[in-house]
């Protein structure tokens, strides 16, 4: 129905002119029964069955006419009224049935209207009063609440009112109903369309502990027997029942995640675990804004979940369950429950997690890490020795290693080393402890003997793969150095030095294998070398020996790079030290300076083409190039004070050479008389001592002679 602004006006006066009219009849009560019936009859004289509006939505602001707008529409059934009043007999009697029908609010909802317009306010409150029931059928569990109160107040809060069992009855049994909607509304709290329901019913809570509170000051024998309630102690209790339910009933919203796993405790602690997560996700998302900071929510949720989680694991781990389960439920523990569920990103900021206490026992937990370092142990034990046992079957069945990007290629550490690893790291991870984690690469030393025993038994065989069965071995051993070389790797001291120091023993069997035929094959030209045939035609006789070299490292190429120049370097040291002890031998006698100085060319002739070959095929051994040109130096000086100071000099670079090698090489220069020589050799003692010893390279102590200094 619409209305202009001068009409709203004008209904607004009426309506309140009413209402002061009706409030009038209600203050007329304690007035003597003749004059309120002539105020009544007064008061009353209203036009029939009119309807009164109330036009405005402020009231507080009647003065602004933009403000007039019709909201409501309230019918006083006048006739009734105005039939009373009218009606024959004695005015007495008439004036009292007045009275009383007046006072009957409900008909002409003269109480509503003056809440109404006190509230009008608020355009999301009823235009309706409930009562107790309709409060509970609606869930405004607060409202119906504050109606249990004040009717405790008016039965309870004075001495002078008395009150009979019926009402105390009545009023216990509202009670009890008010709880029940109570215990309702917390156990729906992860439900959706429960949020305001939760809401009404924790300020409940907060004004019955209130009241509570109250109660306590009073005698017991004139408390209520309902007193205390102790609705918190209710949602409390209440939480955690439902708590564990959840956790009971815990249903991963991604069943194919826990499907796949193999074992049903898997799944049931994969379950438990999410659970856990999705519900404090919807505590923190949801839950968190329907409590007052009081309650503490998110803490105490995360608790409970804790504790129900806590519960169910020590159950778990206190039955006969598989290594594998064993594992499962570390990994929980240590990896997925703290990281994944308590610092997800969303939790983090409102969980103290440190508050919370361990998920296991120390007891249980010990029991466990037990269990699972055995477990790994034997894992360990068996992956070593089915491996070898399978490696060695290849070698004894003579089947040739499998060949990869032209590489000869053995999986033997490509098997091994993962598992290792893994294992070492999964001990260091689940237990935190570094000495279970070192025992388990103590494995290693053993399996590296039983390899190097294999191997030394596989080189005496006649079997035509064998060197392709070393050059794959090759790999294997530079893998396994280079993995316990690694500081990262927590070995002991004692077991890393005996790992490498058997890894060293297994390249150097591969090494002699292939260096000892290429040697044998190379033995007639060495002999050539430092003799009249090489002093004559040396140019014939190093060549020879260059092409033999180029034509044996060619093989080499089968070989990784890095296999390759550690196998080179070899060959190219041995070769030196195989041409210097040649030339100490003495077989050759330089008689004079012509002879010495020829010499000493030639040497330094050989030494660039020997280098000239390795350098070719890929050896980075440049140091070794240095090593004829300084003992041509000496062949070629001639002063006795010069030779001293090249001598001490050679002294200082090569710590490893010794008296019987400046010997030989001094006996070389037949023109050196005896005192010469003692007089280098008293220089050379002297000086020793002050020469810095230290040095990377060791050459000279690899060449063997036999006669001493005089």
């Amino acid at each position: 129905m619409a209305f202009s602004r001068k009409e709203n006006l004008e209904e607004y006066k009426k309506s309140e002119e009413i209402c002061e009219e009706i409030i009038g009849i209600e203050g007329i009560d304690d007035e003597e029964p003749k004059e309120q019936c002539q105020k009544q009859k007064h008061k009353m004289k209203i036009p029939k069955n009119m309807k009164i509006t109330n036009i405005i939505k402020h009231r507080k602001n009647v003065n602004s006419e933009d403000d007039l707008i019709p909201e409501a529409l309230l019918e006083v059934d006048l006739d009734t009224i105005e039939g009373i009043v009218e009606s024959p007999g004695d005015p007495e009697v008439g004036c009292q049935k007045q009275k009383f029908r007046i006072k009957i609010s409900e008909k002409i909802k003269i109480l509503h209207f003056k809440k109404w317009q006190k509230n009008s306010q608020s355009p999301g409150t009823s235009s309706v009063e409930l009562d107790f029931k309709g409060n509970l059928e609606q869930n405004r569990l607060a409202e119906a609440q504050q109606q249990l109160m004040k009717a405790e107040e008016l039965l309870f809060g004075s001495k002078e009112v008395s009150r009979t069992e019926d009402e105390e009855d009545k009023l216990h049994m509202d009670y009890e109903i008010f709880v029940l909607h109570l215990r309702l509304a917390i156990h729906d709290s992860f439900s959706d369309d429960n949020q305001e329901t939760l809401k009404s019913a924790l300020t409940s809570i907060l004004k019955e502990e209130a009241q509570d509170r109250r109660w306590m000051e009073v005698a017991m024998d004139q408390r209520p027997v309902w007193r205390p309630i102790s609705c918190r102690q209710i949602h409390d209790t209440l939480l955690q029942t439902t708590v564990e339910e959840r956790m009971k009933n815990a249903e991963d919203e991604q069943e194919n995640k826990a499907d796949i796993l193999s074992t049903s405790l898997k799944r049931e602690v994969f379950r438990m675990g999410k659970q856990v997560q999705k519900d404090l996700l919807r505590v923190v998302r949801n839950l968190k804004e329907c409590y007052p900071p009081d309650f503490d929510i998110c803490r105490t949720y995360a608790q409970l979940y804790h504790q129900t989680f806590s519960t169910r694991l020590q159950e778990l781990a206190r039955c006969k369950i598989s290594s594998e389960d064993c594992l499962y439920i570390l990994s929980w523990i240590v990896e997925y429950y703290p990281k994944d569920v308590l610092k997800h990103k969303e939790l983090e900021e409102h969980i103290n997690s440190s508050s919370l206490g361990a998920l296991l026992p120390e007891e249980d937990l010990k029991r466990l890490e037990e269990q699972y370092f055995s477990y790994k142990e034997n894992n360990i034990r068996n992956w070593l020795s089915n491996a070898f046992e399978k490696e060695v079957k290849k070698w004894s069945d003579g089947i040739e290693p499998e060949l990869m990007d032209g590489y000869y290629f053995s999986s033997l550490a490509f098997d091994v080393l993962p598992l290792i690893d893994g294992a070492v790291k999964d001990v260091n991870a689940l237990l935190s402890c570094e000495s279970k984690a070192r025992s388990l690469l103590n494995q290693l030393d053993s399996f590296l003997l039983s390899y190097k025993t294999s191997l030394e038994e596989l080189v005496k065989k006649k079997q035509e793969n064998i060197p392709k069965t070393l050059t794959a071995n090759l790999l294997n051993i530079y893998q396994f150095r280079d993995y316990v070389q690694k500081p990262e790797h927590p070995f002991l001291e004692d077991t890393r030095t005996a790992c490498l120091s058997t890894l060293a023993d297994l390249k150097n069997i591969c090494h002699t294998y292939f260096l000892s035929r290429i040697h044998t094959e190379l033995k007639p030209l060495y002999r050539k070398l430092w003799t009249q045939v090489w002093f004559s035609g040396h140019c014939e006789v190093v060549e020879e020996l260059v092409k033999a070299l180029e034509n044996k490292t060619d093989s080499f190429k089968e070989l990784k790079s890095v296999c390759r120049e550690e196998l080179l370097a070899e060959l190219h040291l041995e070769v030196m030290v195989e041409y210097v002890r040649r030339m100490m031998k003495r077989n050759l006698k330089l008689k004079d300076k012509e002879q010495q100085e020829a010499a000493a060319e030639f040497i330094c002739h050989d030494s660039n083409q020997i280098c000239s070959v390795f350098a070719k095929v890929g050896s980075r051994e440049e140091w070794l190039c240095q090593i004829l040109p300084k003992l041509s130096e000496i062949l070629r000086l001639q002063d006795p004070g010069s030779l001293q100071l090249e001598i001490v000099t050679l002294a200082r670079d090569y710590p490893d050479i010794r008296e019987q090698h400046i010997l030989a090489l001094l006996n070389l220069k037949t023109n050196l008389s005896s005192s010469d020589l003692r007089r280098i050799k008293g220089c050379l003692i002297e000086n020793r001592g002050t020469l810095d010893t230290e040095s990377s390279t060791s050459f000279f102590s690899k060449v063997h002679i036999k006669r001493k200094i005089i």
